[in-house]
């Protein structure tokens, strides 16, 4: 067996049952085959053998008592995976199908997207099996107060600074900051994400979703085509997806779908973006609600018949391995050219086969992702500096980073003898900067 393949099978055997993790390994790893024959130095080291093994894994209790004066436990969790390039860095996830094994997968692959947007930000990721649906504010916030009270001695500016994920927004954000300033008796920039008021960044809300349209528009301009006059499809109906329609339309492109984890709307006029900002961010409303304000729409229970509407390009912006085998071939049968992730591994690795073995254009999530955190790293020099940036400056940064994400990707996929295949090319050229640092780093 190789090298490679030896690490596989340890990852799979030391970690049973955390498949999200034994998935998002094996396909880093095995395209790194190429690298590893060209700098034997990597495994002389042992480096793939640290790589996939986390610095520090956290896990903890959160007790905490909802407005009924009912006592409520949950887990936490922090993975510390790689601080090679700079302090730990990732969001949180509020979300009942938490384990340790998706928050692994979630900080493993993290590592790569923060290499990749060049920023000093090593790899880590959070969250606890919360839910944060249908709670009320007050139990949200007892709950995130319960979190912090233990997560704060695992963070701070210097060492890890989370964000946030799925389940955890603006409101959340602000429960927890509150929390670790008290404790600490610190304003520091521990966690990025936060409210305008206390410190947060302008576009910072937007970013993952602008980002993944600016990385998605320089892959197909690559090839001769944009999104004026194209039909998309996004999953999710978070900020990543929210976002995504907005700068798909202000690049041309009609959004004819989206969906939530009850089912998808279908509005052949296009999205109304306005009233999809309203409906999500202020009403705090499901998707379905978008039907009754635009009667021509169409509602449909089943978030994964979206991928059998036919569009042009496909964003999945939802969740991990959302969009599988059969899903993509309908997508190519139906015409999609062009696939961007806007979430964490959302394509399965089968899903993945089909548009590489049919020509479709494919934005693997560590590299199309990446805008989030690469404007979370920007929160993060602002507050050391204690100033702000405009939204126009931020959002400027954001497309430079996203451009070069791009090249940078492409280049190394040239170079390593896999033209056009963007998922090698990012796992590649976000292992080599994590690899150079823990070499120059020692045994550590």
């Amino acid at each position: 067996m190789t090298y490679i393949g030896n690490v596989i099978e340890n990852v799979i055997r030391n970690n049973p049952g955390e498949m999200e993790f034994h998935q998002a390994v094996r396909e880093v790893l095995e395209s790194l085959e190429p690298v590893i024959e060209r700098h034997p130095e990597y495994a002389r080291a042992g480096l793939l053998e640290r790589l996939v093994e986390p610095e520090r894994q956290v896990m903890f209790r959160v007790p905490w008592m909802d407005e009924q004066n009912k006592v409520r436990v949950n887990r936490g969790f922090r993975v510390q995976f790689n601080s090679a390039i700079g302090p730990y860095k990732g969001g949180l996830r509020f979300h009942p199908t938490v384990n340790l094994g998706i928050i692994k997968f979630l900080a493993f692959e993290q590592i790569f997207k923060n290499s990749l947007t060049g920023l000093p930000i090593g790899g880590g990721k959070g969250g606890s099996d919360f839910d944060p649906r249908g709670k009320s504010d007050t139990d949200i916030m007892r709950f995130c107060q319960s979190f912090m009270t233990e997560l704060y001695r695992h963070i701070g500016a210097d060492t890890d600074v989370p964000a946030g994920d799925i389940g955890v927004g603006a409101r959340e954000i602000g429960y927890l900051f509150g929390q670790y300033k008290r404790i600490r008796n610190a304003y520091e920039g521990v966690l990025t994400g936060k409210g305008l008021t206390y410190g947060g960044s302008l576009a910072r809300k937007e970013a993952t979703g602008y980002g993944l349209i600016y990385f998605v528009d320089e892959m197909i301009q690559a090839k001769g085509k944009s999104f004026e006059n194209r039909t998309v499809s996004v999953s999710g109906s978070g900020n990543v997806a929210i976002y995504a329609v907005e700068k798909a339309q202000q690049l041309g492109a009609k959004v004819i779908a989206l969906s939530d984890s009850d089912g998808y709307i279908y509005d052949p006029a296009g999205i109304d973006f306005q009233d999809l900002r309203q409906l999500k961010e202020i009403d705090r409303q499901r998707i379905s609600a978008y039907v009754k304000l635009h009667p021509q729409a169409e509602y449909h229970k089943g978030s994964t018949g979206i991928w059998t509407i036919p569009c042009d390009i496909a964003l999945p912006c939802a969740t991990q391995n959302e969009l599988n085998k059969e899903a993509a071939e309908t997508l190519v049968k139906n015409g999609c050219f062009a696939v961007g992730e806007g979430a964490n591994m959302p394509a399965t690795p089968e899903a993945v086969r089909v548009f590489h073995q049919n020509g479709v254009l494919f934005a693997p999530g560590k590299a199309s992702n990446a805008g989030g955190v690469a404007v979370s790293a920007l929160e993060m020099s602002q507050n050391s500096m204690r100033y702000s940036w405009s939204f126009e400056e931020v959002n400027s940064k954001l497309k430079t980073i996203m451009k070069n994400i791009y090249l940078n990707v492409s280049e190394a996929a040239r170079e390593y003898g896999c033209q056009d295949n963007l998922a090698a090319g990012a796992n590649i050229a976000g292992f080599r900067k994590v690899a150079d640092a823990m070499l120059a780093q020692g045994i550590v």
